[in-house]
C-alpha cells in the first residue's frame, strides 16, 4: 500500500484498510526492533517536531523512531520558533517544508496542523491538538490486537469527558475499523453531533456500533475500558467543575466488575491522574498492557513516519 506524500491529521482521511495497513506495519517494525534490526528508511530525511504542548511518549516516540530508521529529528518547543507570533504560520510552514522532509505538530488548533500540511508541501502529522489524537488511537489499536488478536468486533468502551481529543478520535477509529465502541459520559461533556453522525455512517460500513450514554451499566459486556485525565492540557481552570461531573465515571473496581468478563483490559493514554479517572489499584493490576501501549506508541508513530516519507517500499 503506498501512503507516500500523505499527511496523518485526523483518522477520518484515511480508509480502514490503510488504518489496519499502519497497525500491521508497526507490529512488523516493533517485532524488528525486539530482535535488535533497525531500518534507514528514514536515511538523509530531517524531521521538524514542532511542540506547542509539552510531551513525553509523542516527544520521545517521534524522536526514537526517526534516529531507528536513520533519520534527524530536530526539536522546535515554543519558544524556538515563531508560529503564528512573529511569523505566520502559512509562512513558517513553507520555510519548514524547503528544509525538513516531514513535519510532526502537538499544539493547540487543529487548523495550525492543517495549515501546516497545506503550505509546507510535505507530510504533517498531527502529534495531538485539541480535536484530535490520531497516533494516539495508533497505538491503543495495536495493543488491543496484541490482547485480543483482533479488532473487529471488539467491545470497547471510554470512561470520562466524551468530546476530547482521544475520545473523538477513538470513536472515529473504532466506526472505521466494525469495533462496538460506548462513550459513557456525563451528558455536557458528550461528543459533537455532527462527528457522532459521521462515525454512525462509518459503523455502518464497518458492522461496527456506536453508543453515546450516562449510563454506567454501559459496561456491561466490555472487552476494554479506557479512560483519560479529566481535564486536558490548557482546561486547568475547568478542575473542580470537572471533578463533580465526572467522579461517578471513575475507573475503579466496582465498574471493572460490572463488565461481567474476567479478561476486561484497562487502557491510558497517560500521564494518569491516580485517585481521579481510575483508581491506584485498577491501574497498577493492567500496568503492564497500559505501558504496552505507551511503548506502542513509538511503533505506530515510526510506521506513519515509514510509510508517507519512508525510502523504501515496506
Amino acid at each position: 500500500m503506498n501512503l507516500k506524500g500523505r499527511s496523518f491529521l485526523t483518522l477520518t482521511d484515511f480508509s480502514p484498510e490503510e488504518i489496519e495497513y499502519l497497525i500491521d506495519l508497526a507490529a512488523d517494525l516493533k517485532a524488528k526492533k525486539k530482535q535488535g534490526i533497525t531500518g534507514n528508511s528514514l536515511k538523509g530525511k530531517n524531521i521538524a517536531l514542532i511542540f506547542e504542548k509539552p510531551s513525553t511518549r509523542t516527544r520521545c516516540a517521534f524522536t526514537v523512531g526517526c534516529v531507528d530508521e536513520g533519520g534527524h529529528p530536530e526539536y522546535l518547543g515554543k519558544d524556538d520558533i515563531q508560529l503564528g507570533h512573529k511569523e505566520s504560520v502559512e509562512d513558517t510552514a513553507r520555510v519548514l517544508g524547503r528544509m525538513f522532509d516531514g513535519i510532526e505538530f502537538r499544539g493547540f488548533k487543529q487548523e495550525t496542523v492543517e495549515k501546516l500540511a497545506k503550505y509546507s508541501g510535505v507530510p504533517v502529522w498531527n502529534g495531538l491538538t485539541d480535536s484530535y489524537h490520531p497516533t494516539q488511537i495508533l497505538a491503543d489499536f495495536l495493543t488491543l490486537k496484541e490482547q485480543f488478536g483482533r479488532l473487529k468486533g471488539l467491545h470497547l468502551l471510554y470512561s470520562g469527558d466524551g468530546r476530547n481529543n482521544v475520545a473523538n478520535s477513538l470513536m472515529i477509529g473504532s466506526s472505521k475499523l466494525g469495533l462496538h465502541f460506548t462513550i459513557l459520559s456525563p451528558k455536557p461533556l458528550w461528543p459533537g453531533e455532527e462527528l457522532v453522525t459521521i462515525c454512525r455512517t462509518y459503523a455502518k460500513a464497518s458492522q461496527g456500533a456506536i453508543t453515546i450514554t450516562d449510563q454506567l451499566e454501559a459496561v456491561k459486556g466490555a472487552d476494554a475500558i479506557y479512560t483519560d485525565v479529566w481535564c486536558s492540557m490548557g482546561e486547568e481552570a475547568l478542575a473542580a467543575e470537572r471533578l463533580a461531573l465526572l467522579k461517578p465515571y471513575q475507573v475503579n473496581r466496582k465498574l471493572m466488575d460490572m463488565t461481567g468478563k474476567k479478561n476486561t483490559v484497562f487502557l491510558h493514554c497517560l500521564p494518569a491522574v491516580k485517585g481521579n479517572e481510575v483508581t491506584e489499584e485498577v491501574f497498577e493490576k493492567n500496568a503492564d498492557v497500559v505501558f504496552d501501549q505507551a511503548e506502542n506508541r513509538m511503533h505506530t508513530i515510526k510506521a506513519v513516519m515509514v510509510a508517507t516519507v519512508g525510502n523504501e517500499t515496506i
